[in-house]
């Protein structure tokens, strides 16, 4: 029940957000999402943790895809988990919902959505966080903070990091999305952590 609760509310939050793509973003770029308080509320009381991004395009660039890859102490486990592709028009929006997972069922719910014309396409996710369950776990997210060029082939939008280590968390640092190079030594800081990335194709 909780769970179609939860996909039926935030397939009527990305209708909600079906307006909020920002065509005064630089074109070619993508951008965390400047929301309404209304926005901001509507996701506050239906997910634990939301990120939303408005993209802006040319119209040489047809297709958005997103998709969540699963790191266990920085090696990939699993890739393109819940992999969604929509085709897209000038501007639009990008959103990932979650839910943290319960002790009990050991799960956590993720909501995938791309929207643009007027078109919203969405896809559920459900993965087993880890067997460890959520007692003593911790929890850090991180997003894109700055505009990025999606020229840029596969772009990192948010991130989830999971620890079950009675020391503190570390958070992900603003080059972690933008830069190679130092995302292997952030990932291993975590036991597990949940990527969302995206891409455009022409």
């Amino acid at each position: 029940m909780r769970k179609t609760l939860f996909i039926a509310i935030v397939l009527m939050l990305a209708l909600t957000l079906n307006a909020c793509g920002n065509s005064n973003v630089k074109s070619n770029t993508i951008v965390n999402a400047e929301l309404t308080d209304r926005e901001t509320g509507i996701l506050s009381t239906t997910s634990s943790q939301s990120f939303v991004f408005d993209f802006n395009i040319e119209n040489e660039y047809k297709k958005a895809s997103v998709w969540i890859e699963k790191y266990e102490f920085g090696k990939l486990i699993e890739e393109r988990i819940g992999y969604l592709t929509a085709e897209i028009e000038n501007n639009g929006s990008i959103i990932l919902a979650i839910i943290e997972p319960s002790t009990s069922e050991k799960q956590a719910f993720f909501k995938l959505g791309i929207n643009s014309n007027g078109v919203t396409s969405s896809s559920t996710i459900v993965d087993v966080v880890s067997t460890k369950g959520t007692e003593n776990s911790s929890i850090v997210w991180g997003n894109l903070s700055e505009k990025m060029d999606i020229t840029n082939d596969q772009l990192i939008l948010a991130s989830i990091g999971f620890s079950w280590d009675e020391g503190s968390m570390v958070s992900f640092t603003t080059d972690f999305y933008k830069e190679a190079e130092p995302r292997i030594s952030e990932l291993e800081n975590h036991e597990i952590v949940y990527l969302l990335k995206g891409e455009f194709t022409k």
